[in-house]
């Protein structure tokens, strides 16, 4: 773009939702005439994701892992890292979580940018903020993080399903079967073993509250690690790039993973949350826009959160609810990735 200096960014994704958070971002970029490098490492369809859309990534022969093995894989990590920065010379390293970005920001001439929107992420921010130059982090993030921290009015998920980006296609109900009067589910089962997630659980019982769903509408399941063969039945079949379209459609999510919660609420579909966990951003979904309800910490969470299940499907009108409290979060919120965009062209 006439009057901006190209600036090189070294993008580091780690997981799938990483892969949504960037993709416009990157785009939009070189569009502008900048220059992106991207670094991913193999992590549940992360790497289907930037084959679907198109994105050229040089992989990190890495491993999430846990205990002591996470040191040394974080140490391959940054080495692994550093060499492509060598090579691609960067303005700025960035990534979500963004340890490796932040580390290598000190032995090179790089800025490192980093996203995060996880304040139970105590050990990652521990060796990570130190190091990096800026911290961007949702307005309604918990913690104070100093100096470095630039607080933005928006959710992670913005970046990806704010309506400038995103439109439903009902194309992905043909595909399956359904069309937009049908009811359904999404439910999420991640595998608790990020390091953050050690000692964490969610849902106790997941066939006990898929045979409670099943009654009221179609249950679809994506999980992050093997289920056991009674819950093949209900697994998603369609690509993971038009999940979001699903889920605009679908009557409610239930599950353990926070990103698609909050995913859930930015599209209009009410979510239940089941985790021993607290997010700022899932926490501030439900109290100011009634799209997310959280269960965490205390006794009979799956209980309770059945209750409340049932309690919002015999509300006939939820879904239009639902898109009608979408449109007071969207008009509240800003574009995060032309946020991104002006704070990269600034930095650069």
């Amino acid at each position: 773009m006439e009057g901006v200096t190209t600036i090189r960014v070294l993008v580091t994704i780690n997981h799938p939702a990483h892969v949504h958070f960037f993709k416009h971002f990157i785009w939009e970029m070189e569009q502008r005439g900048h220059e992106i490098r991207v670094a991913a490492m193999r992590k549940d369809v992360a790497l289907n994701l930037l084959q679907s859309y198109g994105i050229d990534y040089t992989l990190l022969p890495v491993r999430q892992k846990n205990g002591f093995d996470v040191i040394t894989e974080q140490l391959k990590y940054d080495y692994h890292l550093y060499a492509i920065a060598q090579d691609f010379k960067p303005h700025i390293v960035t990534g979500i979580g963004g340890v490796a970005p932040a580390h290598i920001s000190r032995v090179t001439d790089a800025k490192s940018i980093v996203f995060t929107d996880t304040e139970h992420a105590v050990l990652s921010n521990s060796i990570t903020f130190p190091f990096a130059d800026i911290i961007c982090t949702p307005s309604c993030y918990r913690d104070d993080v100093g100096k470095k921290q630039i607080r933005y009015n928006g959710y992670h998920e913005l970046a990806y399903l704010h309506p400038r980006y995103f439109q439903p296609d009902p194309g992905i109900l043909h595909e399956i079967g359904l069309d937009e009067q049908d009811d359904f589910f999404v439910m999420r089962f991640i595998s608790w073993n990020a390091v953050h997630d050690r000692g964490q659980h969610g849902i106790e019982n997941r066939m006990e509250l898929i045979n409670i769903l099943k009654d009221y509408g179609q249950v679809f399941i994506t999980s992050e690690s093997k289920l056991p063969n009674a819950f093949n039945k209900y697994m998603i079949s369609v690509p993971p790039e038009k999940m979001h379209d699903l889920m605009y459609y679908a009557k409610m999510y239930i599950g353990e993973g926070s990103t698609m919660a909050s995913e859930s609420a930015i599209l209009g579909t009410h979510a239940l949350l089941i985790t021993t966990l607290s997010y700022g951003y899932t926490s501030e979904e439900e109290k100011q826009y009634d799209l997310v309800y959280n269960f965490f910490n205390y006794n009979n969470i799956q209980e309770r959160a059945t209750q409340k299940a049932i309690e919002l499907l015999e509300n006939k009108n939820l879904k239009r609810e639902g898109k009608r409290k979408r449109e007071q979060l969207l008009k509240d919120k800003i574009d995060v990735t032309q946020f991104m965009i002006d704070l990269f062209e600034q930095c650069g």
